[in-house]
């Protein structure tokens, strides 16, 4: 597999959350796999999960290193803002506490 020398990989089989699976169909999406507009690739998609510091990338499952690094390529690419990002996400957190969405 390569990468840092940390042991053997345990594979286990679990059931995929909503969450982690919208982010395999964003990464499916945004790579062009199914013929839509390629807006990054595997490669970049790998770079920047390699450029998150080795605390993170403990503290984080695998899913969470993708979308990290599917944010991080957006952002490098111009597509979104941190600003915008920021604002999208404050507008999602508003609308969860919301008690009359309960």
């Amino acid at each position: 597999m390569g990468g840092l020398a940390a042991g053997k990989v345990e594979r286990t089989e679990h059931d995929h959350a909503e969450w982690e699976r919208r982010v395999d169909a964003l990464m499916v999406l945004l790579s062009g796999v199914k013929g839509g507009r390629k807006l990054m690739t595997v490669d970049e998609l790998r770079k920047n999960i390699e450029a998150i510091g080795p605390d993170a990338y403990d503290r984080m499952s695998y899913y969470e290193r993708w979308i990290t690094s599917i944010v991080q390529t957006m952002i490098q690419r111009g597509v979104v803002t941190t600003d915008e990002l920021g604002r999208k996400m404050e507008e999602i957190r508003s609308r969860e506490e919301d008690p009359c969405r309960k």
